[in-house]
């Protein structure tokens, strides 16, 4: 149960950093930022997670979480952010 409480953690924090990036001029929508920030989140989340040992899920205390919320929220950000700069500068062309 803690597993998937730590993945929905850091979906959800992925996507609101991901909505946080498409605050600036990078912006692909509310829904691809949301999808994007919550594959980042996930992703820098699980990897976060294998390598502090908090990945099997069997603890639920406030470090791990913690983890989860910033490694999500990072990950979500950057993930949207560098999909839209990418964006952004093949259209300038």
């Amino acid at each position: 149960m803690e597993m998937l409480i730590n993945l929905l953690v850091q979906i959800i924090c992925g996507a609101v950093g991901g909505n946080l990036a498409g605050m600036t001029k990078q912006s692909l929508g509310t829904g691809i930022n949301t999808f994007l920030g919550g594959v980042g989140g996930l992703v820098l989340g699980q990897i976060v997670s294998a390598m502090t040992g908090t990945s099997g899920g069997e603890t639920l205390d406030v470090a791990a979480v913690g983890s989860n919320i910033v490694s999500g929220g990072v990950g979500g950000l950057v993930l949207a952010w560098i999909a839209g700069f990418i964006k952004s500068k093949m259209a300038a062309k």
